[in-house]
């Protein structure tokens, strides 16, 4: 007979479970979406994301195998306002659609794997009765979120397909933003099952007004970035290789010149280059505020959550800099997106940190 450990939490945890091995595939897959945020930075700045016209979740995990299959996709994507309007008059190649084909399909085979290796998990420790009692609604929620996000993907690429010549920013944040939403829960989710595995009695950590206020900001902050991304917006300061002028101001003024307010502030606000570059670079100020009070609530808990808080926006803000400096090189957009990826893990640990209960 296995003796079970009653907790406050209203769980109970058996020598069957093995909350830390399954902590582990939730880390697992947490890594794989920061690798699928940096890919999906790839694939935004080299304009592949309308590449498959398509969405085939089973079969279109294989590439076109034959010429003819090669021809068909690039006949479907000649048919795209993007191909229309700017690839076509530039003379796009079948062999330059392919490269962005490729990132476009590295980017839904990654979507695919994260899928797979949550559900297999998940499936794993539920029939070998291995889940702590009061997490099997946490996973299966996490496993909706992922579904959630394929459907808002294929929302994201088909705005691109049918009405522009590239996505709609509003869509892309939505998907960058959901992407690490279900991160953050993968995250919260395993260090909750960490601290279970330490001690029979823990009970799951609670998000502590404090907290709550810093993922917001920081919140705003990615959104404000990916609407930045998606208007283009990182090049309207002014950048290029070593133009030290691009920050701290843009073209030479403080508040940026250009800026269309016919439409009203809130329209300028969400779809303004100008408007929505400035208050990424300086609401970011904001946030690292809040995260420099956040990183030293938690030191004692977590010396190891505040110093990954630190060099993530630390890091971060010193690649922002350098890619408007660069005129938005792409090895450095991806860098700082990635990071971007790596300041909300961090976020999130501390946050978790902050709201254990000891």
């Amino acid at each position: 007979m296995v003796a079970t450990t009653g907790n406050p939490s209203g769980t109970s945890v058996t020598g069957a479970t093995r909350p830390r091995a399954l902590a582990f595939w939730l880390l697992v897959v947490g890594a794989l979406v920061v690798a699928i945020v940096a890919v999906g930075g790839i694939t935004r700045l080299t304009e592949s994301g309308v590449s498959i016209t398509e969405w085939k979740p089973v079969t279109g995990a294989l590439p076109p195998l034959t010429q003819a299959q090669w021809q068909a996709e690039f006949d479907a994507y000649r048919a795209t306002p993007q191909f229309i309007e700017v690839n076509g008059p530039a003379g796009m190649t079948l062999a330059t659609y392919k490269f962005i084909y490729f990132w476009e399909w590295v980017h839904r085979l990654l979507a695919r794997g994260i899928g797979l290796v949550l559900i297999a998990a998940t499936a794993w420790f539920w029939v070998r009765q291995q889940i702590p009692a009061g997490y099997k609604p946490r996973l299966l929620a996490l496993i909706a979120l992922i579904g959630l996000q394929g459907a808002i993907g294929w929302w994201m690429v088909e705005s691109g397909i049918v009405h522009d010549v590239r996505v709609s920013h509003f869509r892309l944040a939505t998907h960058l933003l959901t992407a690490l939403f279900f991160m953050g829960g993968l995250i919260w989710t395993a260090l909750d099952l960490l601290q279970l595995g330490r001690d029979a009695a823990a009970r799951p950590a609670r998000l502590t007004g404090f907290s709550a206020l810093v993922l917001a900001a920081l919140g705003v902050q990615l959104l404000f970035g990916a609407w930045l991304a998606g208007l283009r917006a990182g090049v309207v300061a002014g950048g290029g290789w070593f133009n030290w002028g691009a920050w701290p101001l843009m073209q030479g003024e403080v508040f940026p010149d250009g800026v269309d307010w016919a439409s009203g502030a809130l329209h300028a606000l969400a779809n303004d280059p100008f408007l929505v570059h400035f208050v990424h670079r300086w609401w970011a100020w904001v946030v690292v505020a809040l995260l420099i009070v956040l990183a030293r609530k938690v030191r004692v808990r977590s010396r190891k959550a505040s110093i990954a808080v630190h060099t993530a926006f630390g890091t971060q803000i010193l690649l922002g800099i350098a890619t408007v400096w660069s005129g938005v090189a792409l090895w450095l957009a991806v860098l700082h997106q990635l990071t971007g990826a790596l300041l909300t893990a961090a976020t999130v640990w501390a946050a978790h940190a902050a709201g254990r209960r000891e």
